[in-house]
């Protein structure tokens, strides 16, 4: 058996929770191997929203079982939330649901941390959501942190109590004000570790090498997208960890020969929230409509997602590093009643013309290509097999197929779990 691997291709919220929830079905194990609650995971069926942050989308399926990752980071406070509203659902969570033992713990401080440090670059901000990843992963890397496993230990209290003191004085270098009450907050935080501790702590390598050795099947969940990864991406502008498919042999200790189908999730067009270059982004009615009708909001933050064509300069460049074997285009749905639409398919780079993702993509250095293609009238959300989808749209697809050279698997017409058609 092998590990298939989920992620998205673009700069986040592709759409990943509702296809982990679709597919979990066809596995045994889902396990989650990077990011925190920057993620947003929206699922929707029986005519309710579920939004997880932390948790595995295979949560809501009775028989899988759902991993957190050591390449997660996990904030007590929000997966307690998370938690809480599983059991308001009548969720049984417990007896699902597992953490790895060396998945790091994000503390109070981190995020103050995270605040203090973004308002301290003023206008040169990165679009954080403040929840204190960073921060986080830079006390993994640095060998400061505190992981999970570290609550079974004697000392971790004492360990807390020193790297929240260092952290109190990191913030005061940044010399911004910060207003906290950091006794509330740790009432808080430790109220919600005692509810950590009530889900089985495991060594997850273990565990997956020994499921994958009694064949069971697993799928990796990817969070954000791989425009963000902290190597690949639009550096600075990117998430603190590996979201691309090398991050699931680190984030979850899988061996890259145990690797199987790449599942990449892409939209039918472009968004991305918070800072960073975008070269598709649209400032025009056409932008305005896709962000309305695609009720274009941060699952996480809130904060509105810009807009743009699909640029498929950056898609083939996701799939190349991916390895990508199988795609999912979400949102199809959103693009009815345009009567054009554009994909750019090269940038003007520096006044060349060049078909592959250079080192800096900012607007001074990089203008988008478009081809045009023509658009569809018809309402897609009721449609439930690939003989109903427009010509127009096969023709789209078709399109992007033959230049990506991989198959177009899952066509998703709304954001229900029944609103998904397999091709």
């Amino acid at each position: 058996m092998a590990v298939d691997l989920l992620l998205g291709l673009q700069w986040g919220d592709e759409g990943k929770g509702k296809i982990v929830d679709v597919l979990t079905s066809n596995y045994d194990i889902i396990a989650r191997f990077q990011g925190g609650p920057n993620a947003g995971h929206t699922l929707v069926f029986n005519g309710m929203k579920h939004v997880l942050h932390t948790i595995p989308s295979g949560i809501f399926h009775d028989e899988a079982i759902n991993l957190v990752g050591n390449g997660v980071v996990i904030d007590p406070v929000i997966f307690k939330k998370e938690l809480d509203k599983l059991e308001d659902q009548g969720v049984d969570y417990k007896s699902k649901l597992k953490i790895s033992r060396k998945a790091h713990l994000i503390l109070p401080t981190h995020r103050l941390l995270d605040a203090a440090s973004e308002a301290a670059k003023g206008k040169a901000k990165i679009g954080s959501t403040l929840k204190g990843i960073g921060p986080t992963y830079m006390d993994k890397t640095g060998r400061n942190g505190i992981r999970v496993g570290d609550l079974e230990m004697d000392d971790w209290k004492k360990r807390y109590r020193n790297l929240a003191n260092k952290h109190e004085a990191m913030i005061g270098f940044h010399n911004v004000d910060i207003q906290y009450n950091l006794k509330e907050l740790e009432n808080e935080f430790f109220n919600a570790i005692d509810v950590l501790k009530t889900i089985p702590f495991i060594d997850s390598e273990d565990y997956i090498f020994n499921a994958l050795k009694a064949e069971k099947s697993i799928l990796a969940e990817g969070a954000q997208g791989s425009l963000l990864d902290i190597d690949f991406g639009t550096y600075p502008y990117v998430t603190s960890s590996n979201t691309t498919a090398a991050g699931a042999c680190i984030g979850l200790g899988v061996a890259p020969g145990k690797i199987g189908d790449v599942f990449g999730i892409f939209k039918a067009y472009t968004t991305r929230v918070g800072s960073g270059p975008f070269p598709s982004e649209l400032f025009d009615k056409d932008g305005e409509t896709m962000g309305r009708v695609g009720h274009e909001f941060g699952a996480t933050t809130g904060r509105p997602r810009r807009c743009g064509w699909l640029d498929l300069v950056a898609l083939k460049y996701a799939c190349q590093i991916n390895g990508v074997t199988q795609l999912m285009m979400m949102k199809a749905d959103v693009l009815s009643g345009f009567k054009m639409i554009k994909v750019c398919t090269a940038y003007n780079y520096r006044g060349e013309t060049i078909t592959h993702l250079p080192f800096n993509i900012e607007s001074h250095n990089v203008k988008p290509i478009y081809s045009e293609f023509k658009g569809w009238a018809e309402d897609l959300t009721g449609m439930t097999s690939a003989d109903q989808l427009p010509d127009e749209l096969m023709a789209y697809i078709a399109f992007l197929e033959s230049e990506l050279k991989i198959p177009i698997k899952i066509v998703s017409v709304g954001p229900d779990r029944a609103q998904t058609i397999f091709r």
